[in-house]
C-alpha cells in the first residue's frame, strides 16, 4: 500500500462554498492585522471552484459587507444586478393571484439584495483569497477525516485517485493527501458526508430536531429582451404541487446578460412516492404567465441540489474537539427568506474569528467555544429564530392556512411577541405513503421546447464522472430496492432523483436496481428521501460531477 504524503496547516476548510470563502479570506484578515502569519487552504471537490455551486440566487449583502466592504467597487459579479422589484404569485392550474406586498413582513421585501450567479461569486471570492495567500485546492475532495490518538479531529485526507470499479489501482493511480491542521472547518454544504459522521461520532444533533430538507430544481434560459427586466424577482407558490400531499414553489430571477434563472423547489416531506420533482418542475413552466416569460427563450443550463429548511432548531452543536461546522454543512438558511449565502458567510467569519485567536494563543485541537458563543449573540441566530415556526407551519397546515399562521407568527415576532413555544421536525425519509395508499401520477411527456427529459437535462450540467471508478452511491443492502422499496413505495428513487441516477430494469424475477452513478449532480437527495436511508451518498473521484456554468 501507498504511503500517503501529508502537509500541515494552521486552518484546513473543507468546501470552497460561501461559507468557507469567507473563513478563509477573514482568517488572512485577522493574521495581516496582527502582523502574524497563518498558513489555510481549501479543498474543493469540483474541478474549479464555483463548478459545484448552485443557488437561485437573491444574495443579502450583510455579511459580504462586513467582509469585503469595498465589494461593490472591486468588479465582483453580483454587483451587475440589485434587484428592482419582487413580486408573490400564487398559481392555479391557469391564473395568478399576486400576493399584496404590504401584507408580508419588510424583511421578505428583497430591498437592498442583488440578484446573480452565486458560483461566479464563489469564483470571485476565491481570487480575493488567493490574493491574500489562501492555497485552494480544486479536484481534491476530502473522503476521511483523520483523528489525533485522543480522538479529536486532526484534518482529512484526500481520496485516492485512479482506482477502478474493482477496487484495483489502475496504472495513473495515486495515494490521497492527508492534510493535518490545528483546526478543521467542515463546510461541504447540505448533507455532507464527512459532516454526517462527525455528527454522529460526537453527538452533534443530540440536541436539534432532525435537519429536514427540499430538493432545488434550477434552468438558466436565454430569454427575449422584451421580456426581460434585470432585477425582477417573481415567486410563486400553488400549482402545481398539490395541498397536503406536497410543498414548495416556484422562483424567476431576472439576471444580467438577458438571462433569467429559473427554477422550483419540493420540500422533501412530500408523501405521494409516484411525485417527481423533477416532472413537477417542468409542469410549473407551461403554466401560462411562466410560458409566456419563456416564449422564444432558449435553455442554456441545468442543476439541482438540496436544501437545509430546519432553521433554528435544527441547528447542531457546531464544535467538537479539533473542527467546526460552518454554513449549509449546518444548516443556517432562513426558509421564508429563502437566502442562506449571508448567514452561511457569516457563520464561516464566526469560526474563523474563534480559531485565530486560538491559534495566536498556542491552542490546537480543542473545542472553539467562541464559535457557537459568537453564533448565540448574532445576528444570525436572531434571524433565524424569529423565523423558525415558519417551515413547520406550512408542512403542517398546507400551503393556504400553513401561509396564514406562518404570517401571523412572524408579524408577532416582529412586534416583539416571541411564540413561547418551538415546532418539531419530522425526518423526511419517513414521510411517504405506501404505494398502495397513493395514486400514481402521469406527468406529460417533454415538448422540447418549454419542457425536457432528464437526460437531456443533464447533459447542460456538463456532469462527468470517470466511469471506471467506485460507484459513489453506495447501498447498506444492495436487495432493499428491489425486495423492500419496489413492493411497499414503488421505489422511488426512480423519481426523486432530477438526474435519473436510478432505475429499475429487467422484467419478472429478473428485476434489477441499476445505479448510473456518472449522470449524478450531486444533489444529496437520495441521500435524504430513500424512505429506509439504504443509500450513503460518498464522495467520487476528485473534479466529477457537475460543472455549472453561471449558476
Amino acid at each position: 500500500m501507498s504511503e500517503r504524503e501529508s502537509m500541515p496547516y494552521d486552518v484546513v476548510i473543507v468546501g470552497a462554498g460561501p461559507s468557507g470563502l469567507a473563513a478563509a479570506i477573514r482568517l488572512k484578515q485577522l493574521a495581516a492585522e496582527a502582523g502574524s502569519e497563518l498558513s489555510v487552504c481549501i479543498l474543493e471537490k469540483g474541478s474549479e471552484v464555483g463548478a459545484h455551486i448552485l443557488s437561485g440566487a437573491v444574495v443579502d449583502p450583510r455579511a459580504l459587507d462586513e467582509l469585503l466592504p469595498d465589494w461593490r467597487d472591486q468588479d465582483c459579479p453580483l454587483a451587475r444586478t440589485p434587484v428592482t422589484e419582487n413580486h408573490h404569485w400564487i398559481l392555479s392550474e391557469k391564473g395568478k393571484s399576486s400576493f399584496p406586498e404590504f401584507l408580508t413582513p419588510p424583511f421578505l421585501h428583497n430591498k437592498g439584495t442583488y440578484t446573480g450567479s452565486l458560483g461566479n461569486l464563489c469564483r470571485w471570492l476565491a481570487a480575493r483569497a488567493e490574493e491574500l495567500g489562501v492555497e485552494i485546492f480544486p479536484g481534491f475532495a476530502a473522503a476521511e477525516i483523520l483523528y489525533n490518538e485522543d480522538g479529536s479531529v486532526k484534518g482529512v485526507a484526500t481520496g485516492d485517485m485512479g482506482v477502478a470499479r474493482d477496487g484495483t489501482h489502475k496504472p495513473d493511480y495515486q495515494p490521497g493527501l492527508e492534510l493535518h491542521a490545528k483546526y478543521t472547518f467542515f463546510g461541504e454544504g447540505v448533507r455532507g458526508h464527512l459532516t454526517k459522521q462527525l455528527q454522529r461520532q460526537f453527538g452533534l444533533c443530540a440536541d436539534a430536531q432532525p435537519q429536514i430538507y427540499g430538493i432545488g430544481i434550477k434552468e438558466l434560459w436565454d430569454v427575449d429582451p422584451s421580456q426581460h427586466k434585470p432585477g425582477k424577482v417573481i415567486h410563486t407558490q400553488g400549482w402545481p404541487l398539490k395541498e397536503g400531499e406536497s410543498n414548495g414553489g416556484g422562483f424567476l430571477y431576472h439576471q444580467a446578460d438577458g438571462q433569467v434563472a429559473l427554477g422550483f423547489v419540493v420540500w422533501l416531506n412530500y408523501k405521494n412516492p409516484y411525485l417527481s420533482p423533477f416532472h413537477e418542475m417542468q409542469r410549473w413552466k407551461t403554466h401560462p404567465e411562466i410560458a409566456k416569460i419563456l416564449k422564444g427563450a432558449k435553455r442554456v443550463s441545468y442543476g439541482a441540489r438540496a436544501i437545509s429548511d430546519g432553521g433554528w432548531q435544527a441547528v447542531p452543536k457546531l464544535v467538537m474537539p479539533g473542527a467546526a461546522i460552518i454554513g449549509d454543512s449546518a444548516g443556517f438558511l432562513n426558509v421564508p427568506r429563502i437566502k442562506g449565502t449571508h448567514t452561511s458567510m457569516k457563520s464561516g467569519m464566526m469560526a474563523a474569528e474563534a480559531a485565530f485567536a486560538a491559534v495566536q494563543a498556542g491552542r490546537t485541537s480543542d473545542v472553539l467555544d467562541a464559535y457557537p458563543e459568537a453564533y448565540e449573540t448574532s445576528w444570525v441566530e436572531k434571524e433565524l429564530r424569529g423565523v423558525r415556526n415558519v417551515a413547520p407551519l406550512v408542512k403542517k397546515f398546507g400551503d393556504t392556512w400553513g401561509t396564514l399562521f406562518a404570517g401571523a407568527a412572524m408579524w408577532m415576532e416582529l412586534a416583539g411577541l416571541r411564540w413561547p413555544f418551538t415546532m418539531k421536525h419530522k425526518p423526511d425519509h419517513e414521510s411517504l405513503w405506501h404505494a398502495s395508499h397513493a395514486k400514481p401520477i402521469e406527468y406529460p411527456k417533454p415538448d422540447g421546447v418549454l419542457t425536457f427529459d432528464r437526460l437531456s437535462s443533464v447533459f447542460l450540467s456538463n456532469t462527468n464522472h470517470e466511469e471506471d471508478q467506485p460507484v459513489h452511491l453506495t447501498l447498506k443492502d444492495p436487495d432493499i430496492p428491489i425486495g423492500y422499496n419496489l413492493p411497499v413505495y414503488a421505489e422511488p428513487a426512480q423519481r426523486y432523483c432530477p438526474a435519473g441516477v436510478y432505475e429499475v430494469v429487467g422484467e419478472g424475477d429478473g428485476l434489477r436496481f441499476q445505479i448510473n452513478a456518472q449522470n449524478c449532480v450531486h444533489c444529496k437527495t437520495c441521500d435524504i428521501k430513500d424512505p429506509t436511508q439504504n443509500i450513503n451518498w460518498v464522495v467520487p473521484e476528485g473534479g466529477g460531477g457537475p460543472n455549472y456554468p453561471n449558476m
